[in-house]
């Protein structure tokens, strides 16, 4: 019988992830990534993510994103109505599929994400 499993917060942050290089489509300075997935059986993608300062753009997003940002700080910009909304440790965020936007990290983002 498959069991639940817990990650405290300290944990979190000092969980090892796998360098990935690039994020891809980037367009501002040198945003490397490195990820950890989290429960590879679940339906979706689960993980652990960070991103060091770079910025990118997203067009049509294909799929929902729900992440909590554990540590960092970035700006997100909504294409639709051009706000732009700094976030940063204790945020959560819900990019629904179809948003646009752009991502710039300002300081090294790390965040526990779900794709689906």
């Amino acid at each position: 019988m498959p069991s639940f499993t817990i990650i405290k917060h300290a944990d979190i942050k000092a969980l090892p992830l796998t360098a990935a290089g690039q994020r891809a489509g980037a367009d501002q300075g040198d945003p490397q990534i490195a990820v950890q997935t989290l429960a590879p059986e679940a339906v979706g993608s689960l993980g652990v993510w960070e991103c060091q300062p770079g910025g990118w753009p997203v067009v049509n997003r294909p799929d929902t994103e729900f992440t909590y940002i554990i540590s960092g700080k970035a700006l997100l910009t909504d294409d639709q109505t051009q706000e732009v909304v700094e976030v940063h440790g204790g945020d959560l965020i819900i990019l629904p599929p179809g948003w646009s936007g752009r991502w710039d990290v300002l300081e090294t983002v790390r965040k526990v994400y779900a794709i689906y």
